[in-house]
């Protein structure tokens, strides 16, 4: 049993049921309502199955088994149907133009296989689809209200933006924001958000 699995494996969802609220946001922006997405390090399913709520056709990924059959638990409580996949973020299978959209939120994973994985969220998505993703940048560590404790686990706006250049920006921030989510992130935080169209 990996960490993240010592994590999920109590009944009590720990960042909550409720999306998050930049996914919110991008939802309502993009006025999203059916198409394929897929959300990686979707850990207790709350974004897939908000997703799920509004007509798309949602898979979630996650290293936890365990977090995703409390996805599954969540989707049925809601009365949608999601897809659940294992995957480990820096060794996946990215299929190239599968999805509409990839949502990430706080998907922070080993650094030493994030480019690889923003190489594959990016060939994953449709001519014309979107990544949404709000993550901790790596001013968060003062603030102490979630995220790795580790800064090379954080975000750097500058990667992000990088890694998007070709891509159109709809939505791009970076500062503080307060959210409210579970038992694990609470309070002013600093974080990076994008929406970004592949051209």
């Amino acid at each position: 049993m990996n960490a993240w699995d010592r994590r999920f494996q109590n009944k009590t969802y720990i960042y909550g049921k409720e999306p998050n609220e930049f996914i919110v946001f991008a939802q309502k922006k993009l006025n999203l309502r059916r198409g394929s997405v897929l959300a990686v390090a979707e850990g207790e399913g709350r974004n897939a199955v908000f997703m799920a709520e509004k007509g798309l056709s949602v898979t979630a990924w996650d290293y936890s088994a365990e977090g995703l059959k409390k996805t599954q638990s969540l989707a049925a409580e809601r009365h949608v149907e999601i897809k659940t996949a294992l995957a480990d973020l820096t060794d996946a299978d990215w299929t190239p133009e599968s999805y509409d959209a990839v949502i990430n939120v706080f998907g922070h994973i080993d650094p030493a296989g994030r480019e690889s994985m923003l190489e594959g969220i990016k060939n994953t998505i449709k001519p014309r689809g979107y990544y949404i993703s709000e993550v901790y940048s790596k001013h968060q560590l003062p603030y102490k209200t979630g995220g790795p404790p580790k800064e090379e686990f954080l975000y750097d706006a500058g990667e992000i933006l990088e890694t998007f250049k070709d891509w159109r920006i709809i939505h791009f921030f970076t500062g503080e924001v307060t959210r409210q989510e579970g038992k694990l992130h609470n309070g002013l935080s600093h974080v990076i958000q994008i929406i970004a169209q592949k051209i």
